[in-house]
């Protein structure tokens, strides 16, 4: 069920570093797998596909990525398994959908797409398009796509929905009890000192709805943020994010309280949010894994997504 490999024990492992020295025909992912592994080319796509490759720390699904010199490929995988591609799941207009069954549609949102309409009323939001995917689906019968949790408009990444009351309530019980492991890449302003932190503060709301941080219980509600830093980059910080809670704007809100806004926000401390190389517009923030149990059948499931195409440019930059 899982999306992604889980990097289990026992697997074996295999790491090739891009050098000066490395030949032209290995600087391209698929051929880097194929000379660690030995496999055929079905078999290579296969690897990529189970999300057995890692570049540079992150899980890699491009074969035809070129590579660099200081590029890292990482092959986790069973040399006894046989590895063949999988069927590409559809992608439609707002959203690619990462696993459906009969309770649960989970999808890798893009960024710019609301997840459910504001005070605003807008008629074109990502609940929306899925409950309209599952109607044509469900040969014209009216079916809603249920929210149990969501994703800002500038933010992208793996969200579940609910496709009945069960699953609905199961799911919003498992994140009212902050059971699903939940985990962003961010870029924020500045450098990060301290490279692994914990923020807890309580988030309330003004009367513009704009959110801000309180030290008292009675006006806010608790929002606990743990962090680690990936790397300093220039006039910047990649950091892994977990959430011990899951508020309204909490990292954005938690990160430009302490001066290190998320790239591209124009809410929270934007003078500081603004980097010469992020011309993106959207946040640099991805929900890159969600970990929950499956409201019917109680099986863990593992959905992890690489890093949005906006983040590996940046990176390529600074």
């Amino acid at each position: 069920m899982s999306a992604s490999n889980n990097w289990c024990v026992p697997l074996t492992t295999k790491i090739l570093q891009i050098t000066d020295e490395t030949p032209e025909e290995l600087r391209k992912a698929d051929r880097a797998v194929q000379s660690l592994a030995g496999t055929s080319r079905r078999q290579t796509v296969g690897l990529f596909d189970r999300q057995c490759v890692r570049l540079n720390g992150q899980p890699c699904e491009t074969p035809w990525e070129r590579l660099s010199v200081g590029d890292t490929i990482e092959l986790r995988y069973d040399p006894a398994q046989r590895y063949s591609p999988t069927k590409k799941p559809p992608k439609y207009v707002g959203f690619e959908i990462l696993f459906e069954d009969a309770h649960v549609i989970v999808v890798n949102k893009p960024a710019g797409w609301l997840t459910v309409p504001s005070r605003n009323r807008e008629k074109n939001t990502l609940v929306q398009r899925i409950s309209g995917y599952l109607t044509k689906m469900n040969r014209r019968r009216p079916t809603r796509a249920v929210v149990v949790h969501r994703l800002d408009r500038g933010v992208s990444g793996v969200l579940v929905f609910a496709k009945t009351e069960s699953a609905t309530s199961a799911l919003r019980q498992q994140f009212a009890n902050r059971e699903p492991d939940r985990e962003y890449l961010a870029i924020v302003a500045g450098k990060v000192e301290e490279t692994d932190g914990t923020f807890q503060s309580y988030l309330a709301t003004s009367k513009s709805l704009k959110r801000y941080s309180t030290k008292d219980p009675e006006k806010g509600e608790l929002a606990i943020t743990h962090y680690h830093v990936e790397e300093y980059l220039t006039d910047a910080t990649l950091v892994r994010i977990r959430l011990e809670t899951g508020r309204r704007n909490q990292i954005r809100v938690q990160f430009a309280d302490v001066g290190h806004p998320v790239l591209g926000d124009l809410q929270y401390k934007h003078e500081l949010a603004q980097h010469p190389r992020w011309t993106f517009k959207r946040l640099a923030l991805h929900a890159t894994l969600l970990d929950f149990q499956h409201p019917v059948t109680g099986q863990s499931c593992r959905f992890e997504v690489p890093a949005p195409k906006e983040f590996r440019q940046f990176l390529s930059k600074v």
